[in-house]
């Protein structure tokens, strides 16, 4: 099992909204006996994903601990964790690419270590790093894998045309891979990755390396491809991206899961909203703190502008007497705003990790996910 984990057949695949054209094949004749439908989408189980207890050791390290999981089938489903948290573990186990050691995995209603054969035939996987062969260009790659997929070779070259162009890689398209940008790569991993449109798409950090307009353009193809029915389980260095994306979220720390709802039900959890107050004077900073401190009953932060201040709230009521007690103290403020707390936020609440874990470059990960990632197969 490659990282690119497809249906091997599909009957009539139509591509979602901004991947141009459509494909409908009769590949029988490639299928050894799987008929038009036996890889549509699943009457299983409502839920495309659901764990109970899971558990992965990698020696004396529980990389995950009893893992509770249910996904709904049909959306954008966020797993969100400091680097090392348990995040690739759990999508190798779910992808097949890695045995459970204890609990229970199923996929569309199937095991995902009894019935490993039908979770297969429903997923697709991207990883961190890219799966395709340098030595090949971008477009012999796709056609390849679109004719390793039961595509004849007329619709492999018309499928890698439409992902070449989708994906912004046409003029690329005849270059070895191994001269690409690590963009690129990104972007022709991805598309390989939806060669067949699959019923559950696992997307590891899929926009690490691109810019944020080939971001943005990822985006909409995830979208579309979710429009279109695929269920898709992103983890992601970016809190932005899991924001923007995500139906619900469920945070990953220390291979728990230490909290889990939608983006606004999470930001909710950690108060009201995050007051952010500005001071004219700097040298009265240190003063307003104190006041703050004491009327707000919460910790307040000194922010790099040397005159700013915020505090997270739990009770919007003692804003105004936070208010009134600056005046009081001739403590002139040229900013006092109430803003809802940033996903960002919630991160750092839930894991007490500091923000450079969120973004360190891959080569630092801890041990886990790096056992996790070993031994992929080409």
């Amino acid at each position: 099992m490659t990282e690119h984990s497809s249906p091997r057949h599909t009957a009539d695949l139509t591509e979602p909204a901004g991947l141009e054209g459509s494909v409908s094949a009769d590949r029988s004749g490639a299928n050894s006996g799987a008929t038009p439908g036996d890889f549509g989408p699943s009457k299983d189980s409502a839920l495309a994903i659901e764990t109970e207890e899971l558990v992965k050791h990698f020696g004396e390290t529980k990389a995950v601990d009893g893992v509770d999981l249910a996904v709904p089938a049909g959306g954008i489903y966020g797993l969100l964790g400091p680097n090392g948290a348990g995040k690739t573990t759990m999508i190798r186990m779910l992808a097949t690419l890695l045995q459970p050691d204890a609990g229970t995995a199923r996929v569309f209603g199937h095991d995902v270590g009894a019935d490993a054969d039908a979770v297969r035939g429903r997923v697709s996987m991207t990883g961190q790093f890219a799966s395709v062969d340098e030595d090949l260009t971008g477009h012999e790659n796709l056609v390849l894998l679109a004719r390793l997929l039961g595509y004849s070779r007329r619709e492999a070259k018309a499928r890698t045309i439409e992902q070449l162009e989708a994906f912004g890689l046409t003029d690329a398209a005849s270059r070895q891979v191994k001269t690409y940008s690590g963009g690129m790569r990104r972007r022709l991993d991805i598309a390989a990755s939806i060669v067949v449109t699959p019923e559950l798409l696992f997307l590891d950090e899929p926009t690490t390396g691109l810019d944020p307009r080939n971001r943005s353009q990822v985006w909409e193809i995830i979208r579309a491809l979710v429009a279109n029915g695929t269920t898709v389980l992103l983890t992601t260095q970016y809190l932005e991206e899991a924001d923007q994306l995500a139906d619900r979220i469920a945070v990953i720390d220390d291979g728990r899961i230490v909290a889990e709802g939608t983006p606004r039900d999470l930001k909710a959890s950690i108060g009201s909203g995050v007051l952010n107050v500005r001071v004219r004077d700097p040298g009265q900073r240190e003063e307003a703190r104190q006041a703050l401190t004491r009327i707000l009953n919460a910790p307040v932060k000194l922010e790099s502008d040397p005159a700013a201040l915020s505090a997270r709230i739990a009770d919007t009521n003692r804003i105004a007497h936070a208010f009134v007690e600056l005046s009081q103290a001739e403590i002139a403020v040229t900013d006092f705003a109430l803003g809802q707390p940033s996903l960002d936020e919630v991160f750092l609440a839930l894991t007490d990790r500091d923000d450079r874990d969120t973004h360190t470059d891959r080569a630092s990960r801890d041990g886990r996910d790096k056992a996790a990632a070993g031994g992929r197969s080409r």
